[in-house]
């Protein structure tokens, strides 16, 4: 009974970390040779390198923002010049107003001149996928990861938020990055796979057996959405369905490349980590052809 409650404990703790944490607040004209590339860095807490050390001293703390991020990684690889306005807890809204105070709308650090923009955005849109995250652990918590029991209770109802209000509201603001930045090339990048396909790991990860293949198809979905939003405007997308396979939260530590809810590394449970971040940015650079 000790254990149950130690463990039930633990469980808290971590929802309340990643609450507190979502709550934080083709082809482009190349610069000159001798002239680094100016790159915008936008984005929500994936982009942002939140819960990864070091920080960004220079961000505002509500943004929780990382000097390890996959921006910072891809700016110093390629010796671009960087801006980085990635913020945690950051939705397609805080493009056009001010997240939090301090925090200046992101769509402001584009210019004319700007050669390049990243972005990863969509989770946080209606709090639809990290809320369906912390209310499976929630469920699963309860069953003692038997069953299915988000799934029975929330159906399609995550799915349908996604493929309804997620997915026009990327469209636009990828639409609305390239009239801002009409020389950029914009990449806006998937989110890795944060579970496997079929058997989780309930003491790392308290989400119900059948409640697995559940979320993931949620993911799937995210991700496809914002697939179809690149390819209806013509950004490029970062594709991670096939290179994170197997890096997902109920891995190993040197292996994983998302931190799990529970017996993570980091602050701030379910987000990259610093490898998962150097993939994301070894990935973009590839597709980018950087």
């Amino acid at each position: 009974m000790r254990t149950s409650r130690r463990r039930h404990a633990s469980i808290a703790a971590s929802l309340a970390a990643l609450a507190t944490a979502v709550g934080l607040a083709a082809g482009a004209a190349p610069a000159q040779a001798d002239e680094p590339l100016d790159y915008v860095a936008l984005g929500d807490s994936f982009s942002a390198g939140s819960g990864v050390w070091p920080p960004d001293l220079r961000a505002p703390a509500a943004c929780a923002r990382s000097t390890a991020n996959y921006p910072n990684v891809i700016a110093d690889t390629i010796g671009a010049d960087l801006t980085d306005v990635t913020c945690g807890g950051a939705q397609t809204t805080d493009f056009y107003e001010s997240q939090s105070s301090g925090v200046a709308p992101q769509l402001d650090a584009l210019t004319s001149e700007t050669d390049l923009v990243t972005l990863t955005i969509g989770g946080n849109d209606n709090n639809t996928f990290i809320g369906a995250l912390l209310r499976c652990a929630a469920a699963g918590s309860i069953t003692g990861g038997r069953g299915n029991p988000c799934e029975d209770i929330y159906g399609g109802s995550f799915e349908r938020r996604v493929e309804q209000t997620t997915y026009p509201r990327v469209r636009q603001a990828l639409l609305d990055i390239q009239a801002t930045a009409p020389q950029a090339k914009v990449a806006i990048l998937g989110y890795p796979w944060i579970l496997p396909a079929e058997t989780g790991c309930f003491k790392s990860m308290p989400i119900a057996r059948g409640d697995v293949p559940y979320l993931r198809s949620l993911q799937t979905t995210l991700n496809n959405v914002l697939q179809r939003a690149a390819a209806e405007t013509g950004a490029v997308y970062v594709d991670f369905s096939q290179v994170s396979e197997g890096h997902d939260a109920c891995q190993p530590t040197g292996t994983r490349w998302i931190e799990p809810l529970i017996y993570g590394t980091q602050l701030i449970p379910v987000h990259p980590n610093r490898l998962g971040y150097q993939q994301m940015a070894n990935q973009t650079l590839a597709t980018l052809g950087l």
